[in-house]
């Protein structure tokens, strides 16, 4: 393991000396040699030297507006190129273990479960039966432009070829100095289509490999571990996406986006696989085959294997160019296209059958099996699109049409009222929309949406997501709209529970829905129900959320098992802890007994789906941990709290509300001093992703989304959403001589453990003496009292973390993460000290220079924080 460190200090530095280099002969020796006294100053910085920060502050304030810039970039870039070696570390220690069972594989679960008493055929089968969706999103997190992300791909594949061997440095040297004379940020935000391309490509780039290599892997450990199969059609873990459905509050995102990307995601996945056809056609010479495959291709040829791959690559390229007419608006052609994944999967089976009964098994195992299990999980749509819209807008849709008709005002009615007409609407056989009937652009776009819904494969779909959803008719009236648009099946309607209120009330709603009994028929024995945590955490602290979440998830699953009907919990994490984020696998584990029951969905967003799925070795493992998770969470939960346990989180969630509250919505002085300390009214600059910031462009801080809200508190390192109200609850229980309790709590209650480990991380993030240099330079003496406050109880918190796990300092059992932040600390600080000042520049004498350095700091602390919102 000393080698593997070794290795990734000699990459840093050989990549630090090619950046360097490249800086050098742009500007000279002499911005190379002042970068370098920046980072050592910051460096002695670190390390408590006054005099050293003092000298670092007066060398940052001593640039000119011609230099902040370059200075900026040299920094960011040195980070990114940190990552990058980082990344390529882990792929080799991966590497190093790829044969070995190690106690947190999946051969070593699967031994552990049949110890447990599980027979090998019930893991086997849980496992075949298992649907755990990854839904991929489009929030905009992800501050990389995909120029610069594939230049970056083209590093790490350098420094794997140097591993093998190869003679990469004269590449690696060229790509770092494409990508220094690259601009970090983008011009324009992306469109939602650019958005989704992105997706399209990680999956292209990335998990194309990594999904035969899982499942291939998974399939040879339960063989060897318990005797069984993973069947070829079955994959335990599947994608979705949100990119060009999800349209709360994204008016860019409109009906004509959603059926573009619906086609667009079609033709990606042909070809793919069209390639892959090709490529397999020309291996599989044979001679030998079964009489089923000779009835099948119908003719008789000396190659029969080729003979079919040519009909299926010959479909494949009739799929393409059906998509690409429909795109151009072009008259379709009359040739049969792949609509489903049993199509295209049968003639595969087939040759795959033939194979095996001609005695070449070991040739069928191949390439074609890669093929196989690929459609198992991609099937013919790469994705599943799933749509999202808010409440209020569907409800908008039947204010105008109630008033049209004379009825009176639909938002005016009871819900018992509202619900009396969506059910007989219904049950109607009528057209619920009359023929002379103008809407609103705003109520014609979600009946457009809703008629591309309606007419889109059933394949290509996921869920209908309704965002603060939280009675039941918000849920009829979405299931009214697509029937009246002539969708063919029961597509999953899924309300969302965002703020504390909502998750408490979750239980009660989903039980009124399936007190319906037309609506239970329609739910065909299948709930989803979509958790937030994003919404919640803003709206009530990260304590108080997480308690709700804990809560409404369990009180959601005794319901549906009271009511026989199958529960699937959809998680809305994102990348940081103020988002629900942290380590999946321990997150998963640390759910209520019996919610994860063989299936789950959860959203993967911004950049971390780069950083969980970019590289192909580290996506094989993020599968395996997923997989591993759920299949435990199913077979072999943790228990329940005990009663005392839950009756100290209910009195510590219930004082963190308040606390939290107390500041956020009372304390006049916040929002002013959030606007003054953060970068957030700079941030809406940055183009970071399709959507604007804020819902509202006229609101305060509850109209702002949760990404900027996190973002710009991390952009200061005073990390508040993930710790503000923690520090009077945990207080006030150590205070009150609970210590113990909570010490009994962290080691036997999975939930509360991975909430003090997640809280932990994140304190490890934050430094009150960059956050007080901000307050130094922006905020006035007044407002600085609340920051100064604020930081005090910052460091009262990691003080009571260290309290409840024994320790003397954070993070003393993950050494690993503890290096990987001392050792960018000397890199991001002086970019903190930079933005600081620039934002000071900037809002006395605003300059286009000055807006593209400091939207390059930010950048850079973001690469450097490795996760933003």
């Amino acid at each position: 393991m000393s080698d593997l460190h070794e290795a990734l200090r000699e990459n840093v530095r050989s990549l630090g000396e090619s950046l360097g280099r490249t800086i050098s002969g742009q500007r000279g020796d002499g911005f190379l040699d002042r970068l370098e006294q920046i980072r050592k100053l910051a460096k002695n910085a670190r390390g408590a030297d006054d005099a050293a920060r003092d000298s670092l502050l007066q060398v940052l304030h001593n640039l000119s507006d011609d230099e902040v810039l370059p200075v900026a970039r040299a920094f960011t870039q040195f980070l990114n190129l940190a990552n990058i070696a980082e990344e390529h570390h882990r792929v080799r220690r991966r590497l190093e273990i790829t044969d070995v069972c190690t106690p947190d594989s999946l051969c070593s679960l699967f031994a552990r479960l049949h110890q447990r008493g599980f027979d090998a055929k019930t893991v086997a089968s849980t496992l075949s039966e298992m649907q755990v969706d990854l839904v991929l999103t489009a929030h905009p997190t992800e501050v990389n432009r995909r120029t610069l992300i594939q230049k970056y791909d083209g590093v790490a594949d350098c420094l794997r070829g140097l591993d093998q061997g190869e003679s990469s440095e004269q590449r690696l040297n060229e790509l770092i100095s494409q990508i220094w004379h690259t601009d970090e940020i983008r011009q324009q935000r992306p469109t939602p289509v650019e958005e989704a391309k992105w997706g399209f490509a990680v999956i292209e780039n990335s998990l194309w490999k990594a999904i035969p290599e899982f499942l291939k892997r998974l399939d040879a450990q339960l063989d060897e571990t318990l005797g069984e199969r993973l069947p070829l059609e079955a994959s335990p873990v599947r994608f979705a996406s949100w990119m060009g459905g999800d349209r709360d509050g994204n008016p860019n995102v409109t009906a004509k986006v959603t059926e573009e990307v619906l086609l667009l995601s079609r033709w990606m996945a042909a070809d793919l696989y069209f390639r892959d056809v090709d490529a397999l056609r020309s291996e599989l010479s044979m001679v030998k085959a079964n009489d089923e495959l000779r009835r099948r291709i119908g003719v008789d040829c000396a190659e029969p294997y080729r003979e079919m791959l040519g009909q299926v690559r010959s479909r494949l390229a009739n799929t393409k160019a059906w998509i690409h007419a429909k795109l151009k608006g072009d008259p379709l052609p009359d040739t049969p296209v792949y609509h489903c994944s049993e199509e295209l999967l049968e003639p595969l089976m087939l040759c795959h059958k033939s194979l095996t009964d001609c005695g070449m098994g070991i040739i069928a195992k191949g390439a074609l099996e890669d093929i196989i299990r690929r459609i198992a999980c991609f099937g013919t749509s790469l994705v599943k699109l799933d749509i999202r819209q808010s409440s209020d807008r569907h409800a908008q849709v039947f204010e105008e049409l109630s008033q049209f008709y004379g009825l009176g005002s639909y938002n005016g009615w009871s819900e018992e009222g509202r619900q009396n007409f969506l059910l007989k609407e219904l049950q109607s056989r009528r057209p619920l929309f009359p023929r002379n009937w103008d809407p609103s652009a705003e109520v014609q776009e979600v009946l457009d949406t809703c008629k591309v819904v309606a007419q889109a494969e059933r394949n290509n779909l996921g869920s209908y997501v309704i965002s603060m959803a939280s009675q039941p008719s918000d849920v009829l009236a979405v299931i009214l709209l697509l029937r009246d648009m002539g969708i063919g099946h029961n597509m999953r309607v899924v309300p969302l529970f965002e703020t504390l209120d909502d998750l408490d009330n979750a239980r009660d709603c989903i039980a009124a829905l399936l007190d319906v009994d037309w609506y239970k028929q329609y739910t065909e024995g299948h709930q989803e129900v979509m958790i937030g945590y994003s919404d919640s955490s803003k709206d009530a602290g990260q304590l108080a959320a997480a308690w709700g979440q804990f809560k409404a998830q369990e009180g959601l699953t005794a319901l549906c098992k009271e009511r026989g009907v199958h529960l699937t919990l959809f998680h809305g994490r994102g990348g940081t802890v103020g988002r629900g984020g942290g380590p999946s696998h321990t997150a998963i584990l640390a759910q209520p007994p019996g919610s994860v029951d063989r299936s789950l969905r959860v959203t993967e967003q911004g950049e971390m789906i780069r950083f969980k799925f970019g590289i192909p070795e580290i996506a094989v493992r993020n599968l395996e941990l997923y997989a591993g998770a759920v299949l435990e969470a199913t077979l072999d939960p943790s228990p329940g709290p005990e009663e005392t346990w839950r009756q100290q989180m209910e009195h510590m969630a219930q004082q963190g509300l308040a606390s939290y509250r107390d500041v956020v919505r009372h304390d006049s002085q916040f929002v002013p001093y959030f606007r003054a300390a953060t970068p957030e009214q700079e941030l809406a600059k940055l183009p970071l992703g399709s959507r604007p910031a804020k819902r509202r462009q006229d609101g305060g801080v509850e109209s702002l989304r949760a990404i900027p809200w996190i973002f710009a508190w991390t952009q200061i390192r005073l990390m508040l959403p993930a710790w503000l109200g923690s520090d009077t609850a945990l207080g006030e229980a150590v205070k009150g001589g609970q210590a113990p309790l909570l010490r009994t709590m962290y080691k036997d209650w999975p939930f509360f453990r991975s909430y003090v480990n997640m809280l932990e991380m994140v304190l490890a993030k934050s430094d009150p003496r960059i956050a007080a240099y901000y307050d130094q330079q922006l905020v006035s003496e007044e407002l600085g009292v609340l920051g100064s406050s604020l930081r005090g109880r910052l460091q009262k918190t990691v003080d009571l973390v260290n309290e409840i796990k024994q320790q003397d300092e954070l993070l003393v059992d993950h050494p690993i993460i503890r290096q990987s932040i001392d050792v960018r600390n000397p890199y991001i600080d002086p970019l903190h000290f930079l933005q600081a000042e620039l934002l000071n520049r900037d809002r006395t004498q605003p300059d286009q220079r000055l807006e593209q350095a400091l939207m390059v700091t930010m950048a850079g602390i973001s690469a450097g924080m490795r996760n933003t919102g």
